[in-house]
């Protein structure tokens, strides 16, 4: 029997959610709490030039982002499985441990944020985990500590992001440096705020940069770091806040969107660059789930129950795992997963199982843990609808049974 399937969470999916999140995560945050991440994570990728000054950073700071919420919240005021409660208690310690490392001066395991472009990317993954779980991630760390992950993250501001999603990034790293009470520079904000506005397409979709390309871009990073920027921001200027309402409107339609890619089988359409990142193509719709800010046309539940549908088919790796049971979690480990996992239980490049040619130049290993994004919903209480509410049937499990569902329109 799974140790997360305990007596009172038989009919819950949550147990198979965080028996899957600890299997991605746990050779990263292990490694990089000792210090050996540079040591014992392969390298891979199409092309290798440059990779071993960032995927570290990568790795560790897309994973800081996706479980961050998981981390943060408090599971002592509910009725959780004790065993989830120890685990979120060992990768607290080991997530501290792990950017202790990565920030310190003269560590050898300290992590490149001052060469190239990409740790400016990571950097604001980092950001935005750290600002995803005040308490764990920032109130935690010593000042002496908290004063390393700032210099980290000015050591960034030496190159400039690309005119596209990554002025994002550099907003992130500014919003992280205001919270800490460093000096933030509003412009770098503003500036990524205000582009993304021209950029605004209709029907909850940005161009990224002048020219639009059909990928999860929006889901990957527009919506959630602009909906995590404006939580922060808000009330720190008004043309902010006059744009903010706009921003979670047009996430949710997006979320939308991405609900109805999930097909009955938990497959969906695979677009576009970064396809590696697997199911972390579901950001926007995860975080949706997350801070509840799910669109009036789509429940929790059903929510839940594509996503799982989603999860099983990815860590399986046949169909038949997207309609099999819930209650042991034993789907997480079929056969796509020892494609999905080398024999040290790092990710490889691909969808199902091992597809190295679906890589871009820029994917290395660390760049996959992006797919950690997607368990964002369990940093929701167990007791929340989204946990709780019975199963019911997705947008295209309605569609494809022959259900009766209202048809769908453009949000203006």
């Amino acid at each position: 029997m799974d140790r997360f399937a305990t007596a009172g969470q038989s009919e819950s999916v949550r147990p198979e959610w965080v028996q899957a999140l600890e299997r991605i995560v746990r050779p990263v945050l292990e490694s990089a709490a000792a210090g050996r991440l540079q040591e014992e994570m392969p390298l891979r990728g199409s092309d290798l030039r440059g990779k071993k000054d960032c995927t570290y950073l990568e790795a560790l700071g897309r994973t800081v982002c996706g479980i961050a919420p998981w981390l943060e919240l408090d599971l002592t005021k509910s009725s959780i499985d004790p065993a989830e409660a120890a685990l979120q208690a060992e990768f607290r310690d080991l997530t501290r441990q792990a950017v202790h490392h990565a920030v310190r001066p003269g560590d050898p395991a300290r992590m490149n944020f001052e060469k190239d472009h990409q740790p400016i990317v990571d950097a604001a993954f980092l950001a935005e985990g750290i600002l995803r779980a005040p308490r764990e991630l920032w109130d935690a760390f010593s000042e002496e500590e908290q004063g390393w992950i700032c210099d980290a993250m000015e050591h960034t501001r030496t190159r400039k992001p690309y005119p596209s999603n990554w002025l994002l990034f550099s907003a992130m790293i500014e919003a992280l440096l205001r919270h800490a009470g460093r000096f933030w520079d509003p412009m770098r904000i503003d500036y990524a705020f205000r582009q993304m506005e021209q950029w605004y397409l209709g029907d909850g979709v940005y161009s990224d940069g002048t020219r639009y390309a059909w990928d999860y871009y929006n889901s990957i990073v527009i919506h959630p770091m602009l909906v995590d920027l404006s939580r922060e921001l808000a009330g720190a200027s008004a043309d902010w806040d006059a744009m903010i309402p706009q921003f979670i409107k047009r996430a949710a339609r997006y979320a939308s969107h991405l609900e109805r890619m999930i097909m009955p089988d938990g497959t969906y359409p695979v677009i576009g660059r970064s396809s590696a990142y697997r199911f972390g193509v579901f950001h926007d719709l995860a975080q949706s789930a997350l801070l509840e800010a799910l669109p009036e046309d789509l429940s929790p539940a059903g929510v839940r129950c594509a996503m799982t549908a989603v999860l099983r088919r990815l860590m399986s790796g046949d169909g038949s795992a997207a309609n099999g049971s819930a209650t042991n979690g034993s789907t997480t480990n079929g056969s796509a997963a020892n494609g999905i996992f080398d024999e040290r239980g790092f990710l490889r490049i691909g969808i199902v199982g091992e597809q190295p040619g679906i890589g871009e130049p820029y994917i290395s290993t660390g760049s996959l843990y992006m797919c950690t994004v997607f368990f964002l919903p369990l940093g929701l209480d167990p007791d929340r609808p989204f946990w709780s509410a019975p199963d019911e049937p997705f947008t295209q499990k309605k569609i494809w049974q022959g259900t009766d569902i209202p048809c769908d329109h453009a949000v203006h």
